[in-house]
This record gives structure tokens, C-alpha cells and sequence, in this order.
């Protein structure tokens, strides 16, 4: 009898799912729930409530609600309110650059390498210019990684080697040369002001002034690129949030096979 009777509440909610016309889904298919915090600079209280209801209500959201707010500090409180969304988006439309590779494991990477290419590759990394943080470089390059994923110091057919941060774009290209680099990897993590955008952009410049940019495999990484990003600014591949050594290392197995075939056949 209770299965009946779910049955029948069931039957009252959509649950059709229309790719070209997608909204948030929160409880049921389609209620279009949403869950936001924001802060505003005002002191706490049922004006301050009043107007997160309004900001709400001008983001296009019905029913707002607001579910808890506190003082941050003097002036300031913060909001975390319900609504519904209203619009849609049209998921079948939507396209996205991204990498072009297989992900593979450590174990596939290095077994491929040995079968295709014969010898290691040997990459280079460091996070340059004036950025200081190695967190992004470090848990691609060193061998303990990050959250499970090995670094390319692990691998046996990868050689890598990591100079750390504030590396100045003309001591990377010529640490490179010395190196004898296969790839280039560099880790922006300080985007204020679109500076990893200008420091990207330099290393790039440099490299074709040198006549050595086609000479090597040269990508990106960091919080805000993207690999839409990297190929605009002259990458031949971007690595963004929730991106691993995995995806670094399958990627330029792969893509120094690709160009050493097209050699090859040249």
C-alpha cells in the first residue's frame, strides 16, 4: 500500500530531462534549486535580510530565500540563501577545447613510451616568472604527486626535472636548451591583474625569437587556464583544475609519438 501511494506522489513531479532546456536540480528534475552565499556591506538584520531577498530576486531566482546570515565583521554580513532558477541552458549546443589524449595510467604511460619512442622524455617544469607558488608545479613533477596521482618523477620513461618557482622566462628557455628538453611545462598559479597572461605570453615571444618554440612540446597550468586559453596564447596544451600527472604525462607521450610520426612521414 505505501508503494502505491509513492507511486502516486511520484507521478507528481517532472522528471523529464530535456538536454537543450537543463536547469539546476536540487530536490526533483527541473526545480531549478540553488543554493548561493554571498556577503553584503551592510549590519545584520531584517533590512539586511530584505535585501539579499531583492539581490535574489534581480539574479532572475523565484521563491528566495534566506536560510542563515551572521556578521563577519563590523558592517559586513554574510547570506546563504535558496531560490529558483528560471533559466535554462541548452547542453547539446555546448562545446568545450579541451586536451585531445587519452588519460592513461603510470604503468600504460611508460609501456607506451618504451614501445613508440624507445627512450625517456625528458621534461622540464618550473613556475616562472614572478609567481611564487610551486604547489601546481610540484604536484604535476615531484614524485609523490597530489590526492593519489604519482608525479612524472615517478615514472620510468619520464625524466623529469623541476626548477622550482620565479624562474625568469630566459633562464627556463636556456635551463631547456641544456637540458635538451622534449617538453616545457609551466605552472601559473598568481593571476592578479592577468599577469600569467602577460608571463605566458613573454615565454612565448622569447621562444619564437629564438627560432626553438616548434622545437619542443610546450604547455600550461594552473587555476584559471584552460586549454582553449593555452592554444590562444601559443600552448600546444592547457591543464586546469582537477588535471593530474596522469593527464600531463599520457598527454605528451602521445602527442611526441603523433609529431614523430608525422616527421616521419615527411
Amino acid at each position: 500500500m505505501s508503494g502505491g501511494l509513492y507511486s502516486m506522489e511520484e507521478k507528481d513531479f517532472d522528471q523529464t530531462l530535456d538536454l537543450t532546456k537543463v536547469k539546476p536540480y536540487g530536490d526533483t528534475m527541473n526545480d531549478g534549486k540553488v543554493q548561493l552565499s554571498f556577503t553584503l556591506p551592510v549590519v545584520p538584520g531584517p533590512e539586511a535580510e530584505e535585501a539579499a531577498k531583492l539581490l535574489l530576486k534581480e539574479m532572475g531566482f523565484t521563491n528566495p530565500m534566506v536560510v542563515f546570515y551572521k556578521e563577519l565583521t563590523k558592517g559586513f554580513t554574510f547570506f546563504n540563501c535558496y531560490g529558483n532558477s528560471t533559466h535554462t541552458v541548452n547542453y547539446a549546443d555546448i562545446y568545450v577545447p579541451k586536451v585531445e589524449s587519452t588519460t592513461w595510467s603510470m604503468t600504460e604511460t611508460d609501456e607506451f613510451i618504451k614501445t613508440h619512442i624507445g627512450r625517456p622524455l625528458k621534461v622540464i617544469g618550473a613556475s616562472t616568472g614572478t609567481d611564487a607558488h610551486t604547489v601546481g608545479i610540484d604536484a604535476i613533477m615531484n614524485m609523490k604527486g597530489f590526492a593519489g596521482h604519482y608525479g612524472l618523477e615517478r615514472y620510468e620513461m619520464i625524466d623529469a626535472l623541476n626548477l622550482g618557482s620565479q624562474v625568469p622566462n630566459e633562464d627556463f628557455i636556456a635551463k631547456a636548451l641544456e637540458y635538451n628538453a622534449d617538453v616545457m611545462l609551466v605552472s601559473q598559479t598568481v593571476t592578479q591583474k592577468d599577469v600569467h597572461i602577460q608571463n605566458l605570453t613573454n615565454l612565448v615571444e622569447l621562444m619564437e625569437a629564438e627560432g626553438i618554440r616548434d622545437k619542443m612540446i610546450l604547455c600550461c597550468g594552473g587555476p584559471r587556464i584552460t586549454h582553449e586559453l593555452a592554444k590562444e596564447l601559443g600552448y600546444d596544451a592547457g591543464f586546469g583544475a582537477n588535471t593530474f600527472a596522469d593527464d600531463v604525462a599520457s598527454y605528451i607521450a602521445q602527442e611526441f609519438d603523433r609529431r614523430k610520426q608525422a616527421e616521419a612521414q615527411n
